[in-house]
């Protein structure tokens, strides 16, 4: 059909990537379509379909094609104990995301915890017999060695989270930098002069940027980043508790709080009213994520809205992509996608 110089251009069977390019289309969406997913627009399906005419791809092979070697099944991989993962809502609305992105192919998803290095270990050899397709990693640790043997056993991988500014893995994650300015900002426009941070824990680069985004907001106002105001919580509510009463304890005159998660202001704002410290009228308090958590706190919750579930279904369609394309973009010398959405502040009574 396509005998007047449109085929692929080495004379072999034409590529995914092309049709796709062709089409003006992401490799996921053409293999979407392929596959006969029903979540693509009908002027979409109907431009892939042109392509695929036009360059003699033909979808049966290619659908066989990558069917060959799988396993049909992806894993996602949570390098945390079970505990923080069922407390903390963050990990159960990206799960949501990936499922409901998974929910028109045949992928498996299997759920796995690598918490300590026992799991680690088994989780590693699991990994080595090639018993998934890809895998999603959500709360990475700058030191995990998870990522560096996915990239050894070229097993696809998308990361919820960069490890660092130079992530050599495809990422998704939120723009942490801006949201946490938003929250100081919207603190210090409220006219609050002493605003602590609790942060999360500091080996995670989300965590970092939160507390960047601290520190900027202070010092383009003008004011003095006081280093007693800053304390590490680790994500939980016991943590957020223990923080916050240092907090105190470090400088009692303090009367704004941005907490680096919702889980953390849940604990912070039990050590306030403990000390007998009343919301907002004393001590103003913002988390961060917009959980259910935060619209169910009494007072109402002012937080920094990730897109969670939109961040778990982006990991999920850059890992099929990677998927269809046989094998990890690193591996194959291309410049791995590293997608920053955007946060908004909530405002509600807390602040």
């Amino acid at each position: 059909m396509a005998a007047h110089g449109t085929r692929h251009r080495s004379g072999g069977r034409p590529t995914l990537e092309e049709v796709a390019a062709r089409a003006g289309v992401g490799r996921g969406t053409v293999s979407r379509v392929i596959n006969g997913s029903p979540r693509v627009s009908e002027a979409t399906r109907a431009a892939v379909e042109e392509a695929v005419a036009e360059l003699g791809y033909v979808p049966n092979t290619a659908a066989r094609a990558l069917a060959a070697n799988r396993t049909d099944a992806i894993a996602l991989v949570v390098p945390e104990p079970e505990t923080r993962f069922f407390t903390e809502p963050y990990f159960s609305d990206v799960l949501r995301g990936v499922g409901a992105e998974l929910a028109d192919t045949e992928m498996q998803l299997i759920l796995t915890f690598a918490g300590s290095d026992r799991e680690r270990r088994r989780l590693a050899q699991y990994l080595a017999a090639h018993r998934v397709d890809g895998v999603l990693l959500v709360s990475v640790h700058a030191d995990d060695p998870l990522p560096d043997l996915l990239g050894q056993l070229e097993i696809p991988a998308v990361v919820s989270g960069r490890r660092s500014a130079a992530e050599t893995l495809p990422s998704v994650d939120s723009d942490n930098y801006v949201g946490a300015r938003s929250a100081v900002e919207h603190l210090l426009s409220r006219g609050r002069t002493a605003i602590a941070h609790i942060a999360g824990r500091l080996d995670v680069f989300g965590a970092q940027r939160r507390v960047d985004g601290y520190r900027d907001a202070l010092v383009d106002s003008g004011r003095p980043v006081d280093e007693r105001l800053i304390v590490e919580g680790h994500f939980s509510e016991e943590g957020g508790r223990a923080a916050m009463s240092e907090l105190l304890a470090a400088r009692p005159d303090l009367d704004a709080v941005f907490a680096a998660s919702d889980v953390m202001a849940a604990g912070a704002r039990q050590a306030l009213r403990e000390a007998g410290r009343r919301i907002p009228d004393d001590v103003a308090l913002v988390g961060f994520d917009d959980s259910a958590i935060a619209r169910h706190m009494d007072p109402p919750l002012t937080s920094v809205r990730q897109p969670m579930e939109e961040m778990g279904r982006a990991m999920t369609d850059l890992l099929l992509t990677e998927i269809a394309d046989r094998r990890p973009a690193v591996s194959r010398g291309l410049d791995c996608p590293q997608l920053v959405l955007p946060t908004e502040l909530v405002v509600r009574e807390s602040s």
